[in-house]
C-alpha cells in the first residue's frame, strides 16, 4: 500500500480522523473539488448538508477510481463549508456515515480539514470537497 496513516501519541483525540499520512508512491492524484452535483449537473440535495457530503464523496470516489486509485490512497481530505458552525457538524458526519460503508471509507478516515468558507460556487452548494492521493 501507497499509503500509511496514523496518529501519533500525545496528539489531539479522539478524532475521526487520522493525523498524519504518508505517502510513499510515485504517482500523485488531486482531484477538484467536488459539489452537490451528478454527472448531468442536476443539483444533489439542495438545502441537505448531510446528503451533500455524501454525494461529494461518492463524486470524489469517481473522480480516484478514474485515476485507478481508491480512499485508501488519499492522504488528505480538504473540505470547505459554508456556514460553517459546531452545531452543523453531526450533519457533516452523518453525510459520511450515509456512504462509509458504500464507498469503503478507511475508519478512520486519512486527515482532514473542514474549512468555513462564506459561499462556493453557487448559492446552493454547503461544501465542496478535494481529495489528494499516492499510488505506486
Amino acid at each position: 500500500m501507497s499509503v500509511q496513516t496514523f496518529s501519533p501519541d500525545n496528539m489531539y483525540q479522539p478524532v475521526p480522523y487520522n493525523h498524519v499520512a504518508v505517502g510513499t508512491g510515485t504517482r500523485h492524484v488531486h482531484v477538484a473539488g467536488q459539489i452537490s452535483r451528478d454527472g448531468d449537473a442536476r443539483h444533489i440535495a439542495t438545502g441537505d448538508l448531510a446528503g451533500q457530503v455524501a454525494q461529494v464523496l461518492r463524486n470524489t470516489a469517481i473522480g480516484l477510481a478514474g485515476a485507478g486509485a481508491t480512499f485508501a490512497d488519499v492522504v488528505r481530505l480538504r473540505f470547505f463549508m459554508t456556514q460553517s458552525a459546531p452545531e452543523k457538524f453531526g450533519d457533516f458526519m452523518a453525510g459520511i456515515e450515509l456512504v462509509a460503508e458504500e464507498l469503503g471509507l478507511p475508519q478512520p478516515l486519512p486527515p482532514v480539514s473542514v474549512i468555513g468558507v462564506d459561499f462556493l460556487f453557487e448559492p446552493d452548494v454547503l461544501v465542496e470537497l478535494e481529495a489528494y492521493a499516492v499510488l505506486d
